[in-house]
């Protein structure tokens, strides 16, 4: 987190909370503000947000407040999601959904009023990523939206994907978290050693989820890539040099894997929270990969401190990735 806050502090990145009347993120909010480090803005009702800020003593002096009824540019908005809705939806029915937190927030990202998005504090993935993937789209390139986590201890950094949104990733889905997990390790200052995990190592175990990710990596080997992908290994062949030496010894990377692709979400998810819950990692995340714009997706337990570290990752994903 230092390392991003350096990246980002006097950038004047401005990052939208769409729950901004939630006082988990008023609190948060004023914490970024307060150390100059982004500029908050706080979507919702004014004077919501004004009195939830005056009963608990939080200044927000330096917070941005983005109340839809005084918007002024909001024919220009109606039209503007028409448009991307490519017909499927009249000015009315625009209308209609603008009047959703959600789709107004993720409509001031599409119009760059803001330069990235954290929401889910009170709402769905589902609603979040439903607003998102009809507003701002995937992009170029990328035909699914996937997840990481940033996983810290320390001076140490890995990269997990896909821990949180696609269940039993196809081999091309395999293809495009891999690519994106790996470009999310890029921005995080990680330099990738892609591994494509399985309970096997290079043929020791069989079955469809490992031809899966042999044909995966069968395909990214096939593409330009500037880092290196090996697998289907097992986290033991991927991490630890000695087993590495016995399980892969003709691999690049084996032993030294950074960026840890999961063939299921059931792998991913049971994996990050086994190196949060028993490893002392720290996981900052899910981080959403693959749209055009930098938008996540909190989970509605996330606290004041979560909300406050996932918006300096979105502002981190909109400079370090242009």
């Amino acid at each position: 987190m230092e390392q991003l806050k350096k990246i980002i502090k006097g950038k004047d990145v401005h990052i939208m909370f769409t729950e901004g009347w939630d006082l988990r993120v008023i609190k948060a909010a004023a914490a970024l503000a307060k150390e100059h480090i982004l500029i908050p803005v706080l979507n919702g009702p004014r004077d919501k947000i004004v009195q939830k800020a005056k009963e608990n003593n939080i200044d927000l002096s330096a917070v941005e407040i983005s109340d839809r009824n005084e918007y002024r540019r909001m024919d220009e908005m109606i039209l503007k999601m028409v448009e991307l809705r490519k017909g499927k939806l009249s000015a009315l029915e625009c209308c209609d959904l603008l009047a959703k937190e959600q789709y107004f927030a993720t409509m001031c990202l599409a119009m760059d009023e803001v330069d990235g998005l954290v929401g889910g504090a009170t709402i769905s993935t589902r609603e979040t990523l439903r607003a998102a993937l009809q507003l701002i789209k995937t992009k170029q390139g990328c035909d699914i939206v996937s997840s990481s986590f940033l996983m810290t201890k320390g001076s140490t950094k890995y990269i997990f994907g896909d821990c949180s949104l696609n269940i039993n990733p196809s081999v091309d889905e395999l293809v495009d978290i891999t690519m994106q997990c790996a470009k999310t390790a890029q921005v995080f200052g990680i330099e990738p050693r892609v591994g494509l995990l399985s309970y096997s190592t290079f043929g020791s175990g069989a079955g469809e989820s490992v031809e899966k990710v042999k044909e995966a990596i069968k395909r990214l080997r096939r593409l330009p890539l500037a880092y290196e992908v090996d697998g289907e290994m097992q986290l033991d062949a991927a991490v630890a040099q000695e087993v590495a030496e016995l399980k892969a010894p003709n691999s690049p990377i084996a032993g030294r894997v950074n960026t840890f692709i999961f063939p299921t979400l059931d792998a991913g998810n049971i994996g990050y929270k086994l190196m949060a819950r028993f490893g002392g990692f720290e996981a900052v995340g899910p981080i959403l990969q693959g749209m055009r714009k930098p938008l996540n997706d909190l989970s509605r337990g996330a606290n004041e401190d979560e909300i406050y570290k996932m918006a300096i990752v979105t502002a981190a994903q909109k400079l370090l990735a242009e």
